[in-house]
C-alpha cells in the first residue's frame, strides 16, 4: 500500500505498525504456553518468529488485512497484537484476532483496543461484518467476544484438527450499524 500506516491512540494505548525491534516481544507472546494454547500459531525461536512479522507486513501489502502492535501510549511497553485478517472486499468482511502477553491480562487492554480495530474495519475498510472464530474451550476469549458485543452465531462441530484431535469452533460476528439486513 502507498498510504501511511494508521496509528490509533487512546488515553493509555498506542496501536502502531510492527517494527523490527518488536521481534522479541512477538516471540515472548507466541511462544508462551498460556497464550498459544488457543492461538493458531506458535514459535520456538526468534528466527522462526520472523515468519509472523512477515505475516503482519504482508497483510497490508497484499490488502488482506491489517494488524497493530498494541503498546503503552509512550511506546515503552509492548502488550500484544490485534487486527483484521482474511479480508474479503467482495463480501465486505474480515476476521478479527488478538493476543496479549499474559503479564497484562485482566487490565482491560483488549476491551479498549478491539472496539477501535472494529471501528477502523467498519469506517476505513468499509466492512459490513467482522467475524471472530474461537475454539469452544477458550472461555476467556468467548467472554471477551461477549464484552465486545459480538453475537454468537453457532458452533462448528469437529471442523478442524489440532494436535491430532478434532476441535469445535464457535462463530461470533459483529455487523456494522450501517447495515440494512438485520436478520
Amino acid at each position: 500500500m502507498t498510504t501511511e500506516f494508521p496509528i490509533i491512540k487512546t488515553e493509555r494505548l498506542l496501536l502502531r505498525e510492527f517494527v523490527d525491534t518488536d521481534l522479541e516481544n512477538v516471540f515472548k507472546g507466541l511462544s508462551h504456553p498460556d497464550i498459544i494454547k488457543y492461538y493458531g500459531v506458535s514459535y520456538d525461536s526468534l528466527e522462526a518468529t520472523k515468519a509472523q512479522m512477515k505475516f503482519f507486513a504482508d497483510l497490508e501489502t497484499e490488502g488482506t488485512g491489517i494488524w497493530w502492535a498494541i503498546c503503552s501510549l509512550d511506546g515503552k511497553l509492548f502488550y500484544g497484537a490485534g487486527g483484521l485478517n482474511s479480508l474479503s472486499k467482495e463480501h465486505k468482511k474480515a476476521e478479527i484476532g488478538f493476543w496479549l502477553i499474559s503479564d497484562y491480562w485482566g487490565q482491560g487492554i483488549m476491551t479498549e483496543a478491539m472496539p477501535l480495530i472494529c471501528k477502523y474495519g467498519f469506517d476505513k475498510l468499509n466492512l459490513h461484518r467482522i467475524e471472530g472464530i474461537v475454539e469452544t474451550e477458550n472461555i476467556n476469549c468467548k467472554k471477551a467476544m461477549a464484552k465486545l458485543d459480538f453475537t454468537h452465531e453457532g458452533t462448528m462441530i469437529e471442523c478442524e484438527v489440532k494436535n491430532g484431535k478434532f476441535i469445535n469452533l464457535d462463530m461470533y460476528a459483529k455487523l456494522t450499524n450501517k447495515g440494512t439486513n438485520k436478520s
